[in-house]
């Protein structure tokens, strides 16, 4: 019996992947990553000149498409235009996001929604039609950003915490649902990452930057990197037996002291 290699086990060569969000941030180190590990990426969002920038850095692997994932109605069409451009998708990583930051009580229901339309029924949304390509085949990956909110309380993000909560139950029903049909459905769950909307959230404000230093057990901040790299073992071979887990990559934040 031939043991398989490295590449075959870590490495994504031949799979497709499309990523939400995918022209800034976190969502760009995934394309990256998923990239390097061999894998043809699409990247989706609204912004068309955000998107054609992050693709002319990431290379001749890397397709661009305009998504409003909030636009439900547009989904199915979105989903059939990928498939007929650039081919089926063997790994989706929905992590398009946003968040409205302000007390629970100033807040209303159309704000609710805005934040809860795009992280819970969009991706929903594009998941079903993704799964739909995908059972025929009997093979896929689906993956959904979540957050270290998503088990920790964090003041005035209550829509926030509500939908990233609300990805883990989503992970956890669509592995039951479709574990025995070959695709797989986790979630990854970052804490706290370098990236500019960090930078911006704290730059005036040491204080809360200091307590959430010292809440991390490594000290530090994580990089959009870690999140790729996570993103990449769960979509691979090497992670052919997890599903419906929530891997959190957080740095010791969420069981910090």
């Amino acid at each position: 019996m031939l043991t398989p290699s490295h590449e075959q086990i870590f490495g994504l060569t031949g799979k497709r992947a499309l990523v939400t969000g995918g022209g800034t941030g976190i969502g760009l180190a995934i394309a990256g990553s998923m990239i390097a590990a061999g894998a043809e990426v699409v990247i989706a969002g609204r912004r068309v000149d955000v998107l054609e920038a992050a693709a002319a850095s990431l290379g001749e692997r890397c397709g661009v498409a305009v998504l409003d994932i909030a636009d439900t109605e547009s989904i199915e069409a979105f989903e059939d235009r990928v498939a007929t451009q650039f081919g089926p998708v063997d790994i989706l990583v929905n992590n398009a996001g946003g968040t409205i930051k302000k007390p629970f009580e100033e807040s209303t229901l159309e704000e609710f929604d805005s934040v809860f339309d795009v992280h819970v029924r969009g991706a929903l949304e594009l998941t079903r039609y993704v799964v739909r390509r995908q059972l025929p085949i009997g093979a896929g990956v689906i993956l959904f950003i979540a957050s270290m909110t998503s088990f920790i309380g964090q003041p005035n993000v209550i829509p926030y915490t509500v939908a990233k909560t609300a990805l883990t139950g989503a992970v956890r029903g669509l592995s039951a649902e479709y574990a025995r049909r070959g695709i797989r459905v986790n979630a990854v769950a970052p804490g706290w990452i370098d990236t500019d909307l960090f930078r911006k959230a704290t730059e005036t404000d040491p204080a809360r930057r200091a307590k959430i230093l010292s809440r991390i057990q490594t000290g530090a901040l994580g990089e959009t990197s870690d999140v790729g790299w996570a993103c990449v073992f769960l979509a691979s071979a090497a992670a052919k037996y997890i599903t419906g887990q929530t891997l959190i990559v957080d740095g010791g934040g969420v069981i910090g002291f």
